[in-house]
């Protein structure tokens, strides 16, 4: 099983990117700190989207509001959902269902 950790700061991440930058093997910092190699090749690629240097992902900001979009689209099918159980439930407390031939 994978061992989890709380993520590193993102200082630490630049940091790391800018050492590879600078001419150091993600193998090398990788036995010299604790993160992967391949997590090092994965913040230096996002590095590069996000500079706009590479155009095979989504970038930071695009990926933060892919994410904001998902949560938000669950939340209204919730909503939606709740409404329908609410619509259906009153119509039979009632006793009576809307003509399908008004628009309200």
């Amino acid at each position: 099983m994978a061992k989890h950790h709380m993520p590193y700061a993102a200082v630490f991440r630049q940091q790391m990117v800018d050492l590879v930058h600078a001419g150091r093997r993600p193998e090398d910092l990788a036995k010299e700190f604790e993160p992967t190699a391949q997590t090092i090749y994965s913040w230096v690629a996002q590095a590069e989207r996000d500079a706009g240097t590479r155009h095979d992902g989504l970038t930071t900001a695009e990926r933060q509001e892919l994410t904001r979009l998902r949560r938000e689209n669950r939340q209204l099918k919730m909503e939606r959902e709740i409404l329908a159980k609410a619509a259906a439930w009153f119509a039979r407390e009632t006793d009576s269902l809307p003509d399908k031939g008004t628009n309200s």
